[in-house]
């Protein structure tokens, strides 16, 4: 399956951002679908999963209450709604597919990677 990416670009602290990830060459319904984001200098880390039908969502703890994972299978595609942002959540955001369906929130869980997409908070 391919993944891309896209919604990223500059916004305001306290602004809204939305999250596109279309998948491709197989559909993603079967698919645990998730986000991960990599600031400069720091390791990749995990935001946000959906389950296999969407069931079960988990989130990072500095993104709880903030950030929204959904899916819409009819259409291929993962959406991370981003609310309330922070500069400190400037990073390139990268979405993850996996046949597991269940909840896995570490990079290495994740066999299908997409292109990130670079989000910009500003103070």
């Amino acid at each position: 399956v391919q993944l891309q990416a896209s919604g990223g670009g500059l916004v305001q602290a306290g602004g809204s951002l939305r999250l596109s990830c279309a998948a491709s060459g197989r559909t993603s319904s079967s698919y645990t679908l998730g986000w991960f984001r990599q600031a400069p200098g720091k390791e990749r880390e995990f935001v946000a999963v959906i389950s296999r039908g969407g069931s079960s969502t988990n989130y990072a703890d500095s993104v709880k209450g903030r950030f929204t994972i959904s899916r819409d299978d009819a259409k291929n595609t993962v959406y991370l709604q981003m609310n309330s942002l922070k500069p400190e959540d400037t990073a390139i955001y990268y979405c993850a597919a996996d046949v597991a369906g269940w909840i896995i929130t570490r990079p290495s869980e994740y066999k299908y990677w997409g292109r990130g997409t670079l989000v910009t908070v500003s103070s």
